[in-house]
């Protein structure tokens, strides 16, 4: 069998570092690995230089600007790098004929809905970080390459900065916290993305020819708040601090976030037949890994 050969933009994040962890898994992946060193997505010519002898079967853009309150200021970086970059990695995935995956977020949803997000629901980003993620989407969708784009929300693992990182940070300096607990959605494992993207990359009905880039929602299973995130933390890692809930309006941000992002993943797990963990269990390998 000849090995698929697949690259993954975003070595360092998050996502990029739970795919590494897991290719060992996965033998007949051929996987390479890029940051910004190799690739500045802030770089239009940077993203057309390393792609002009570089040929791959499936690109995987887990890259983003992620820093939700500064991208308030740092709207144009934000923008290169969520939007534009974006529009010219599908051209270039569609002139190769390459599957292109690429990551978006709940940021792209108003956050005022009653019931889980659907991929059909309309959109009504909040601040820059949610705008200029929507434009690549919509980038992405009218250039129209073969693959699909994954929105989900709340990421954490071991690697990076993340919320389960800060609250055990804190969380074992301080004897009380406030954190908020009127934002409503679900906590999600970067290493159970990273699986269901390699698993993905492997389905059969991935292969089939779609006449349209496809969307699909993933996050953990189950529901939160970020207060009901912080106390699994410190109750699943023994940290004894107080933590007191309160409003959204009681702790001021740059950007505004949504109050409810609960997405409904029923679609794909019925397209690739996945199984998707329930965030309080995948929270537990999580801390499991960082006490080894």
């Amino acid at each position: 069998m000849t090995l698929k050969k697949i690259l993954v933009i975003g070595a360092n994040g998050q996502l990029g570092q739970s795919i590494k962890v897991l290719q060992s898994n996965y033998q007949d992946y051929q996987i390479t690995f890029i940051s910004r060193k190799q690739c500045d997505l802030s770089l239009p010519e940077s993203i057309n230089h390393f792609f002009s002898n570089q040929q791959f079967e499936v690109i995987i853009n887990c890259a983003a600007y992620t820093a939700v309150d500064r991208a308030e200021s740092e709207t144009e970086l934000a923008t290169l790098i969520n939007e534009s970059a974006v529009e010219i990695l599908a051209k270039i995935a569609k002139k190769q004929k390459a599957i292109f995956i690429h990551i978006s977020t709940d940021y792209v949803f108003k956050g005022e809905n009653f019931k889980p997000y659907l991929e059909i629901d309309s959109v009504c980003p909040q601040g820059v970080y949610g705008e200029t993620k929507l434009k690549g989407e919509q980038a992405l969708q009218a250039i129209n390459p073969l693959g699909l784009m994954i929105r989900t929300s709340w990421v954490y693992s071991e690697y990076g900065n993340n919320f389960l990182k800060t609250m055990l940070k804190l969380g074992r300096e301080r004897d009380e916290l406030n954190v908020i607990f009127d934002q409503i959605g679900t906590p999600t494992y970067a290493s159970d993305l990273a699986k269901a993207i390699l698993d993905i990359v492997s389905a059969p009905s991935l292969k089939q020819q779609h006449p349209n880039f496809r969307l699909f929602h993933y996050s953990n299973e189950g529901v939160c708040s970020w207060y009901d995130f912080a106390k699994a933390i410190f109750e699943l890692s023994e940290i004894d601090c107080q933590l007191n809930a309160i409003e959204t309006k009681d702790y001021p941000t740059a950007a505004k976030r949504p109050h409810y992002s609960l997405l409904n993943k029923t679609k794909i797990k019925q397209t690739f037949n996945l199984k998707i963990p329930y965030w309080r269990d995948s929270l537990q390998q999580c801390l499991n890994k960082l006490n080894n």
